[in-house]
């Protein structure tokens, strides 16, 4: 099949290796209840459901779903829903794309796209300590308001 120019580039295979390391990390941190690294309903990422001890009741379940690829793109997506059936979620992305850079940040409530132009750590350990911190800060903030 010829290249098409048109077509953005491919975000390339999945990096097994560090999906792999990137579950085990999430499993030994006590934010979570469970963590999946590929499973049957999504080989290509790492489900980790938060423990919801750190939310209001009225939350249902809040997880993050990670996908990272070996051209070093990635997407880490968070969602947090509720009894009342609505959802928060945001999107942390360096992929290519037709509407913004490469890295980027979809915000919440509902991740709209275009997002927001972002820059992100090289490394996966750094972004997803960036993409924790950040998170944990929105847990808190249930507390203090």
């Amino acid at each position: 099949m010829p290249d098409n120019s048109a077509d953005p580039p491919s975000t390339g295979p999945i990096d097994a290796e560090i999906l792999d390391r990137t579950a085990a990390h999430l499993d030994r941190s006590a934010r979570f209840d469970e963590v999946h690294a590929r499973p049957a309903y999504a080989p290509n990422a790492v489900v980790a459901d938060y423990d919801l001890g750190y939310f209001p009741a009225g939350v249902t379940r809040a997880y993050l779903r990670i996908r990272w690829f070996e051209t070093d793109d990635f997407s880490i997506h968070y969602a947090e829903q509720y009894q009342t059936g609505n959802s928060w979620e945001c999107r942390w992305d360096r992929h290519p794309n037709d509407h913004n850079t490469r890295s980027h940040f979809h915000p919440p409530p509902d991740a709209p796209t275009p997002g927001e132009d972002e820059d992100y750590p090289n490394d996966w350990r750094d972004v997803l300590a960036t993409v924790l911190d950040r998170l944990d800060e929105r847990i808190e903030a249930f507390w203090t308001e």
